[in-house]
Order: C-alpha cells, then structure tokens, then sequence
C-alpha cells in the first residue's frame, strides 16, 4: 500500500514537472530565436568581421539553445507517457534525456560566468571598429552600419582618445534627445548585454534545477514500477492439470 501511494504521489509530481520542463524549453527555444534574429544581435554580427568570435559565438549559441530546448521537450513527453503508461523503458528514456540536457545545462551555465565580457568585449570590439573607420572617412558603407547601430542601441558616439568625435556623431547619430545628451554607445552595448545575459542566467538556473528534479523523479518511478511490477508477480498461482 505504501509503495502504491509513493508511486501516485511521484506521477502527479513527475507530471507537473515535465509540464514545467516542457514550457522551459519553449522558453529556451524563444529566447534563442530572439537572440539569433534580434535586431541588435544579427546587426552586430552582419557587421563583424571574420577575425572576430561574435558571430561565431552568435550561431553556436543559437544552434545549442535550439537542441538543448528540443531535449527538455522530449525528457518531458517521455516522462509523461512513462508516467501514464507506467513503463520502465519509457521511464528510463525520460531520465536520458534528462541527464543529456542536464549534461548541457551545467556547461553552459559554467561558459556563462567564465566567459561573460568575452561576448561584451568582441561586441564592442566590432562598434570600436566601425565608429574608427568612419572617423578617419575609409568607408561610405561603415557610417551607414554606424548610424544603424546609434539607432538599434538608442545612442550617441563614444568617448574618443583619438580627438573631436562631434563630426562622426553629427552625422551618424539619430535626432532627438538621444543625440543632445550623447548617450555613450559602449555603455550602452554593455547595459544591453548584462540585462540579456542576467534573464539567461536565470532560465539557466531554474533550468537545471527542474531537470536535476526531473531525474530524481523519472529514477524513482522507475524503481517504484520494478519493485510493483515483482510484487504482483508474487502474488499470482498457476493450477496444472493432472
């Protein structure tokens, strides 16, 4: 009787967080397309040269968002049909493709912290390089890209060692408030990315705190339904005729 009680009580939860898993990975999913085809993202790395890591760590992060949701989807479908059908294989599947996305969770979190101003610094690294162009007038192309990305990012110019800027911003900068108080676009690129990353870094964690839930439940279930499974074995007579 205890043990058929453990078992619904861990079907109703394995069920609500496979509901939950299932939502955190549309989640990830979303903010993986947002990320890809924003129009600050994908403008910053059109731009971008060959010779810097932004754009390569533009499409990894897209493609990996992409596949870690579609594992969170299936740990959940698998859980819950192993939930319904009391299956072991459906069940041991479930807690697969858990400890898979849980495998990739826990890097990425880890890539997050150890390499946060490498995404800041190679973004930056590609507004320093446009706004140098401009000023020393090598390229008409580059003011166009430059005065997309005052208008994407809501700012004006940088603070130059390299002398007056106010004919680089004259120029570039869109009109309005933005331009007379001259918005300092480098902190402004800095500010975005913090706020981005900060809402990444907690999916991540609640993320990795429903799949290491998920994995303890679909484990036990599994057991819960061996052990079940034996029991009534144990309970069944077979007559032979004589």
């Amino acid at each position: 009787m205890g043990l058929k009680c453990g078992m619904r009580t861990t079907k109703c939860q394995l069920l609500v967080t496979s509901l939950c898993v299932m939502l955190l990975g549309l989640s990830i999913a979303t903010l993986s397309t947002v990320t890809h085809y924003g129009l600050h993202f994908t403008l910053m790395s059109d731009i971008s040269l060959d010779n810097n890591s932004y754009r390569v760590i533009h499409h990894a992060v897209f493609y990996f968002g992409i596949c870690l949701s579609m594992t969170l989807i299936l740990a959940a479908l698998l859980s819950s049909a192993a939930t319904v059908r009391e299956s072991q294989c459906l069940t041991a599947m479930g807690f697969f493709c858990f400890a898979l996305a849980f495998s990739g969770l826990l890097p990425a979190a880890c890539w997050r912290y150890t390499h946060s101003t490498e995404v800041e610094d190679s973004m930056m690294d590609v507004y320093d390089l446009v706004y140098e162009e401009v000023r020393r007038n090598t390229s008409s192309i580059r003011r166009y890209e430059l005065t997309a990305i005052h208008e994407a990012f809501l700012c004006c110019g940088k603070h130059s060692p390299f002398g007056d800027t106010a004919n680089v911003e004259s120029k570039t900068c869109p009109s309005g408030p933005v331009h007379d108080v001259g918005q300092d676009c480098l902190q402004e690129i800095q500010d975005f990315l913090k706020k981005h990353l900060d809402f990444v870094s907690t999916l991540l964690g609640i993320t990795i705190g429903f799949t290491i839930y998920g994995m303890i439940l679909t484990s036990f279930l599994w057991f819960s339904i061996h052990f079940s499974s034996n029991l009534d074995r144990k309970g069944k007579y077979i007559l032979r005729e004589r």
